[in-house]
């Protein structure tokens, strides 16, 4: 239980917390990278773009939607497939996950708002440039971010994996 014991503690309990635990890392000069998501069945994508994202800091912090904001999202009455719970103990069992916590707004804002990371990360079909926030590729969070001597990256998603795409296999569609 000694393992399980370790993936339980990535568990954040919620931004405060995430706070407490990360202003202690950047006082040991670590840079703390930030991203987000449902990661409702983890796939190769998700691990690819997880493991780039912990490789442009020191401790990658993953914000995932709750069950009930996945549902807000209009991703399907399907989803998520895996409950809020299961999805934080895959994200914690990698061990380029530093930590994870849930958020359950329509955006990670008052998580970012509350961790201030130094690096914010979102998948390639998102774009950095974009001050547009009714854009779907606008990045929330990205001028708070750039505000505080911050920067926002995107990481080219892996082709041909999603959990819709998987979802969709899975149906015969």
């Amino acid at each position: 239980m000694k393992t399980l014991s370790k993936l339980h503690h990535k568990v954040l309990m919620n931004a405060e917390e995430a706070n407490l635990i990360v202003s202690e890392r950047k006082k040991e000069g670590k840079s703390i990278v930030f991203t987000n998501g449902c990661f409702d069945i983890l796939h190769k994508g998700h691990v690819e773009y997880l493991a780039k994202a912990a490789d442009l800091g020191d401790v990658l912090v993953v914000a995932l939607n709750t069950d009930a904001s996945v549902k807000n999202q209009g991703k399907g009455e399907e989803r998520p497939i895996n409950k809020q719970d299961d999805r934080l103990e895959m994200l914690a069992a990698l061990f380029f996950v530093d930590y994870v916590l849930l958020f359950n707004g329509d955006t990670p804002i008052e998580e970012i708002k509350t961790i201030v990371p130094n690096v914010l990360v979102k998948g390639g079909d998102y774009d950095p440039s974009v001050t547009d926030t009714a854009s779907a590729a606008y990045i929330v969070g990205r001028e708070f971010v750039l505000k505080h001597q911050g920067s926002v990256k995107v990481i080219d998603l892996v082709a041909g994996y999603s959990t819709t795409n998987i979802v969709q296999r899975l149906k015969g569609e």
